[in-house]
């Protein structure tokens, strides 16, 4: 790679790192794996860094790599095995002080359970408020399809949030 690709590259990550990481956390429900999932994106960015720097929509482009090296990760064998227990089995921690934390641990543990390809749906469309034929286009499938998960994924997350991850917070 050129000097210049590289500084431009090295300037984009570092600009991009710290939204990259929240979502692959939204993503994974998992620190340690969304960091591996974004260090497997900026890694393929780096390798693919002339074609990526051409495409119309950088952000764009980067987001699509994220997602789908989620999914991707989320199929191999591997991903399925925990040393610890499920995210539901996983002990809360104490809420720090700050404005409404209970409520976005709660969604985040909520979101956590959500399906997979559910979860991507819902935080391309709400959490980095993506357009429906965005987030389409970034899953490679119709926006109908995006339509229907979203629902699904709303639906399920409502029913998690009216459940035991709400009972959990209010000590029952």
């Amino acid at each position: 790679m050129r000097a210049s690709d590289e500084h431009a590259y090295t300037e984009y990550v570092s600009a991009r790192l710290p939204a990259l990481r929240r979502v692959a956390r939204l993503l994974c429900g998992d620190p340690d794996r969304a960091d591996d999932v974004v260090q497997n994106t900026i890694t393929r960015l780096y390798v693919h860094w002339r074609r990526a720097s051409a495409a119309d929509d950088l952000d764009r482009y980067v987001h699509r790599m994220l997602v789908r090296a989620f999914l991707n990760e989320r199929r191999l064998a591997w991903a399925r095995v925990r040393l610890i227990g499920a995210p539901q089995d996983i002990p809360l921690p104490a809420a720090p002080p700050g404005p409404d934390v209970e409520t976005r641990d709660a969604v985040r543990i909520a979101l956590s359970r959500v399906p997979p390809r559910q979860r991507v749906v819902l935080v391309l469309r709400f959490l980095c408020d993506l357009p429906v034929a965005e987030v389409a286009e970034i899953l490679n499938c119709s926006q109908g399809t995006v339509k229907s998960q979203t629902a699904l994924g709303l639906a399920r997350l409502r029913t998690l949030l009216d459940g035991p991850v709400v009972a959990r917070w209010e000590g029952e």
